[in-house]
């Protein structure tokens, strides 16, 4: 049996897209183990810092890989790294079995483009698969509600990081 001790953190980021309304860009997930048994299917962009990427780098390569947005301006980089602990049913399951959870740094960013702009079916200009089925703008303190409940503190962190700019 694996140990959540003896398991590190993945290294990602997190993306807070905000359009001229000051709405943020959550997506409902594409079903996944880890979201099985769950209804909590929204998020925010992330994902992994590939090895000497840059976080700020790996949040728009995130960003355009799976929703296609590149029309943003950097608002706000969150201080700190938010850590998040997979529940013991998942340790050794999700995040394919390598990691107890993730460490995320977290970009704020403004929309400068048009909602058409937004590919969640060919993200990436096609070039990636398909991580959303659907999307919308929601406000940012409505988040936390609709993440699965392991990762809502890390939520709350987001909320309270970036609420300054709503």
């Amino acid at each position: 049996m694996v140990k959540r001790e003896d398991l590190p953190y993945r290294d990602c980021v997190g993306i807070c897209v905000f359009n001229k309304d000051n709405k943020v860009w959550i997506g409902n997930r594409v079903g996944s183990s880890e979201l099985s048994k769950s209804s909590y299917t929204w998020q925010m962009p992330q994902g992994g810092i590939d090895k000497g990427e840059v976080p700020l780098t790996a949040a728009k390569r995130e960003l355009f890989e799976e929703t296609s947005i590149h029309s943003i301006t950097l608002l706000s980089e969150a201080d700190d790294w938010f850590h998040y602990d997979l529940p013991d049913d998942l340790i050794g399951v999700g995040l394919k079995g390598k990691f107890r959870g993730q460490r995320q740094r977290w970009f704020a960013f403004r929309f400068d483009g048009r909602d058409d702009e937004i590919n969640i079916l060919n993200p990436g200009d096609g070039n990636q698969h398909q991580e959303f089925e659907d999307w919308r703008w929601a406000d940012l303190s409505d988040v936390p509600e609709l993440i699965v409940p392991f990762k809502r503190k890390v939520y709350d962190q987001v909320v309270e990081a970036f609420k300054k700019l709503v």
